[in-house]
């Protein structure tokens, strides 16, 4: 009998901890529905400028954290002031908001993290990643607290570099007594290519090396630089005319003599370039062309 009341017991407790947390669930989903709800009320009241509005949505003891200066702002009239003077200096100014998540620390104090855009008249916008403290007052959600980071602007020469986007992949360049496999990727931000080679003779390694490619903003054209693990090493600069990519290059080999070379790159589709190199010299010793030879995407 003991046992049979303290199994009644226990499906009871259960049933009634499910009933609670379905409870919650439904709350929070309910909560999250009406501060998605404030976020909107609040960009369309400063994209109107109306800064005694925007006001009205923090609590009146509310912190707001200026993240160009760093300063504090505490209180609902002194953000209403902040407000109007951003509007007065700024005017026509417009904000965009992406919520990233809202978390809810407990029923009446809940976190977002986002994204603000603000953008101005003549088109240029700023980002910062923001955090926003809600908490519910009355039956309101008002922002208590929120700080705001710049996103630091990164630069990328991508646009000066990617007609040469094709070379990204893995290229092959074989014959009976070698085969000279390169890859080539984008480094972090697309503001350098990287290409790594091997050549292989005799199913052994005989050399491997790295280029990268890069744009020069003081000399206004593409530049790159080549190491091998024989200890040579060189630089180039990259010119185009019409199909063809003139690479004018200059380096060092592993015994020290200087050595010097064009080479002639011919895109010809997706999967296939030609190469071929030309006005060969070491130390000014004129040397034999290269014949055009087909490389092709593996």
């Amino acid at each position: 009998m003991l046992c049979r009341r303290v199994i009644s017991i226990a499906v009871f407790m259960a049933a009634s901890l499910a009933s609670v947390a379905g409870a919650d669930e439904d709350r929070e989903a309910a909560d999250e529905v009406a501060i998605r709800k404030a976020i909107d009320a609040y960009v369309a009241a400063f994209n109107k400028a109306d800064a005694k509005s925007l006001a009205a949505m923090w609590a009146q003891e509310a912190v707001y954290t200026n993240p160009l200066t760093d300063e504090e702002v505490v209180g609902r009239e002194a953000i209403e002031g902040q407000f109007a003077s951003i509007f007065a200096e700024a005017k026509g100014v417009q904000l965009e908001s992406t919520t990233l998540s809202i978390g809810f620390v407990s029923p009446n104090v809940a976190v977002e993290q986002g994204i603000a855009r603000v953008i101005r008249p003549d088109k240029t916008s700023e980002e910062s990643q923001y955090s926003a403290v809600y908490v519910k007052r009355d039956g309101q959600w008002l922002l208590d607290r929120v700080t705001e980071e710049v996103v630091p602007v990164v630069t990328s020469n991508y646009e000066q570099l990617r007609e040469l986007e094709w070379m990204v992949g893995r290229w092959v360049d074989q014959d009976d007594k070698a085969t000279v496999v390169t890859e080539c990727n984008w480094t972090r931000n697309n503001n350098f290519l990287v290409r790594s080679f091997l050549v292989h003779v005799n199913d052994r390694i005989n050399m491997s090396g790295m280029q990268i490619i890069g744009w020069d903003p003081a000399a206004k054209q593409i530049r790159s630089w080549v190491f091998d693990s024989d200890g040579g090493f060189g630089q180039a600069t990259w010119k185009k005319k019409e199909d063809k990519w003139f690479i004018q290059q200059n380096g060092i080999l592993p015994d020290g003599q200087k050595s010097a070379s064009v080479n002639i790159i011919r895109f010809v589709d997706e999967k296939t370039c030609m190469i071929q190199s030309v006005s060969r010299t070491v130390d000014d010793e004129l040397l034999p062309d290269i014949a055009e030879v087909r490389i092709v995407k593996d």
